[in-house]
């Protein structure tokens, strides 16, 4: 399993899917199970749940970094 392209899949899908958001909100383990089809161990469900919290929180200081050079 490519963990990357699946972080990349979660992430996309939390984007865009307004419910999938909500769900991986309120339980992100089952939210990512549900993504790859596949019951993890707790540890490697938690390493996939940083990992999209990381991106998330990347990709918004990238858009925002955008937004700041558009002003100058």
């Amino acid at each position: 399993m490519d963990i990357k392209h699946k972080v990349g899949d979660i992430v996309s899908r939390i984007k865009n899917d307004k419910d999938f958001s909500e769900k991986f909100k309120r339980d992100p383990a089952a939210a990512i199970e549900t993504v790859i089809g596949v019951n993890l161990p707790n540890d490697q469900v938690n390493a996939m749940i940083a990992g999209v919290q990381a991106k998330l929180t990347s990709d918004k200081a990238g858009d925002l970094l955008g937004s700041f050079k558009k002003l100058f």
